[in-house]
C-alpha cells in the first residue's frame, strides 16, 4: 500500500524527477540524439506548465512513458514510482527481487504432455545466476519427449543468460546467438550457446515457440535466434517489438527509469526486432497457437513411430490427444 503523503506530487519533485531524467537519458540512453529529443522536450513542456496538472504519481509517470515513447518509439523507455525509499542514482537489479523465488524463477510449468510432448510454460527470462538450476532441470525433464513447445504468450522478457543457457540445450555445437552493442562501454558483446550442458541435448527434435503481443524483449530475442537459425517452429501473433537492453536507473528517492543502454545485432539479419516485433512462422490469435504446435507435434511423433508395434501404447496416447483438439 502507497503511504498517504505520496499522493499529492508537489511541483519541486516534477522538476527533480525531470530533470534527472532528462541528465540520464543524455549520459545512457543508446541513442544519443533522440535522447537530446527527449530530453528537450521534457524540459520544455516543464516550463510551460503542461506537468503541473499532475499531481499523483502514476499519472505524472505514464505521461512522462508516454512522451519518452512516442519520441523515441522505445517500448522499454519507461517511467514508474514505488513506494520503497532508494538512493539516487542506484542502479535497481531484479536479480534482489525475491518475487522471484515464489514465481519459480519464470517456470510456470513443465511437464510431459499426451504423445510424449515436452511442454515448459516460460513466463520470465531470470538470469541463471538464480535460475540455472531450475532451468537445467526444466530442460532434463523434458529430454526424452519426441517434440517440444515452449509457451512465451505471457513472457515479458529477462536476461540474454537464460536465453543462451535454454538455447544451449537445442544445439550440438556452439553457436553464435545475437550480438549486443553497449553505448556505455562502447563495445560489442557476443552471445553464444555454451559448449556444454548439465544433462542430455535436445538435438535433431521439433521445437516450437507460443508467442503472442505481449511477448517482450528477451523472449524476443529467444525467439528471433531460433527462427532465423532455423532450429524452431514460431506459432502465434507478432511479438511487442523490444531489442533494446538496459537497466533501472533511480531519479529520486521514489521515482525510477528503465533506460535501454544497449541494442540487439542479429547475426544473419544484421539487425533486430525493434519496433516490428518477431513475426511467427506461422500466424494465429494466441488462443490458437498450442492446438496448433500440439496437434503438429502429435503428428509428427505419430509418423515417427507408426511402423514400431512396441510403441502402439504411445500410438493410442496420440490419438487420445488428438481426439481432445
Amino acid at each position: 500500500m502507497v503511504d498517504a503523503s505520496f499522493k499529492v506530487l508537489q511541483s519541486d519533485t516534477r522538476k527533480e524527477v525531470i530533470h534527472n531524467l532528462a541528465k540520464d537519458l543524455r549520459r545512457y540512453y543508446i541513442f544519443p540524439e533522440k535522447a537530446d529529443e527527449a530530453s528537450n522536450s521534457l524540459v520544455v513542456k516543464l516550463a510551460n506548465g503542461e506537468y503541473d496538472r499532475y499531481d499523483d504519481e502514476d499519472g505524472f509517470c505514464n505521461a512522462l512513458t508516454e512522451e519518452l515513447q512516442n519520441i523515441t518509439q522505445d517500448k522499454h523507455l519507461r517511467v514508474m514510482f514505488t513506494s520503497d525509499h532508494k538512493e539516487t542514482n542506484d542502479v535497481t537489479n531484479s536479480l534482489e527481487d525475491l518475487k522471484t523465488v515464489a514465481n519459480n524463477y519464470g517456470f510456470h510449468k513443465v511437464e510431459r504432455l499426451g504423445g510424449n510432448i515436452g511442454y515448459i510454460n516460460l513466463k520470465q527470462f531470470i538470469d541463471t545466476k538464480l535460475a540455472g538450476e531450475t532451468a537445467i532441470h526444466a530442460m532434463n525433464f523434458i529430454a526424452n519427449t519426441d517434440a517440444l513447445i515452449f509457451d512465451l504468450r505471457e513472457n515479458g522478457g529477462g536476461y540474454p543468460s537464460m536465453v543462451s543457457l535454454l538455447s544451449s540445450y537445442l544445439f550440438e555445437e556452439a553457436t553464435y546467438l545475437n550480438n549486443f552493442y553497449n553505448r556505455s562501454e562502447d563495445m560489442y558483446i557476443q552471445s553464444w550457446t555454451q559448449p556444454y550442458v548439465p544433462g542430455k541435448k535436445y538435438l535433431d527434435k521439433p521445437v516450437y515457440v507460443l508467442t503472442s503481443d505481449y511477448t517482450f524483449s528477451a523472449a524476443e530475442e529467444f525467439i528471433y535466434n531460433l527462427q532465423n537459425l532455423k532450429r524452431a517452429t514460431i506459432v502465434g501473433e507478432v511479438t511487442k517489438g523490444g531489442a533494446h537492453p538496459g537497466e533501472v536507473r533511480q531519479l529520486t528517492k521514489h521515482f525510477e527509469v528503465f533506460i535501454p543502454t544497449g541494442r540487439a545485432i542479429n547475426p544473419i539479419t544484421n539487425t533486430n526486432w525493434e519496433g516490428s516485433g518477431v513475426e511467427p512462422d506461422i500466424k494465429l490469435s494466441k488462443e490458437e497457437a498450442f492446438d496448433y504446435a500440439y496437434k503438429d507435434a502429435l503428428t509428427y511423433v505419430k509418423e515417427k513411430y507408426k511402423a514400431q508395434p512396441e510403441y502402439q501404447f504411445l500410438i493410442d496416447e496420440i490419438d487420445e490427444a488428438l481426439g481432445g483438439l
